[in-house]
């Protein structure tokens, strides 16, 4: 059995950031759940965004049996699986983050989600489907032999407090990334993170850093320090363009 051992802080802080990495750039997962009235484990697989804050987000409808489980018991935890590409998946890393279901309905939900996952368009708006997130209330990460650690909330998610009128104006800026900057936009992907070249699309900007998606590959750009406000944001992401082209 692997034990956890006792990293230092920096070393803490790097691991936490690898955690947060696989949170943010998951496109799918699973979704454990305790089964209404038998009361056994039981796991499912859905699709994922993230909120400004890094809770994952998700779209579900009441007819699943993930949903009525919840229904009955707010418990639940997520499997994030960054494994791909390991001959030896157990090699990889992987996040569980575990807490209680909540709904999310609001119209920031719905652009998130569908900015990563487009094709929900076709039944989002059905009676019997509606957003919800997981209020994060712990994690447990494993990125390999050894390298196991558990993460209290505040460790993965992205404080919010002084950015407000960032988090207000990400649509907009998602939408202006596209519309006028898709040559920027894909010169993140290819120049920084080593990503092939193609349509990269911008999904999702906070404090910490902004989404990229390109049909099944998910992206998580870093920036260099904390942004806090849409006029800082234009800046930093205009400071990332100027280096990429140079």
């Amino acid at each position: 059995m692997q034990k956890q051992r006792n990293p230092s802080d920096g070393e803490r802080a790097e691991v936490a950031q690898e955690a947060r990495g696989l949170i943010r750039r998951g496109l799918k997962g699973a979704l454990a759940t305790i089964s209404r009235g038998a009361g056994h484990p039981s796991a499912s697989l859905i699709t994922l965004a993230t909120q400004p804050d890094g809770a994952p987000l998700f779209l579900i409808s009441t007819l699943a049996q993930h949903t009525q489980n919840i229904a009955a018991d707010a418990r639940a935890a997520v499997l994030f699986d960054g494994t791909d590409g390991y001959g030896d998946p157990l090699e990889g890393g992987r996040v569980s983050v575990f807490g209680a279901v909540e709904k999310a309905e609001s119209d920031q939900s719905r652009s998130r989600f569908l900015a990563r996952h487009p094709n929900a368009e076709m039944y989002v708006d059905f009676s019997d489907f509606a957003f919800c997130r997981l209020r994060l209330e712990g994690a447990h990460f494993v990125g390999g032999f050894g390298r196991i650690y558990d993460f209290e909330p505040g460790e993965l998610l992205t404080e919010l407090k002084g950015a407000e009128t960032l988090v207000a104006a990400e649509a907009e800026i998602v939408e202006h990334m596209n519309s006028d900057h898709a040559e920027a936009v894909e010169l993140y992907a290819t120049r920084f993170l080593g990503a092939s070249a193609g349509p990269w699309r911008f999904t999702g900007c906070d404090p910490e850093g902004c989404d990229l998606v390109l049909g099944q590959a998910a992206l998580r750009l870093v920036f260099p320090e904390r942004v806090t406000s849409p006029q800082a944001m234009r800046e930093t992401l205009a400071n990332l363009a100027r280096q990429a082209r140079g």
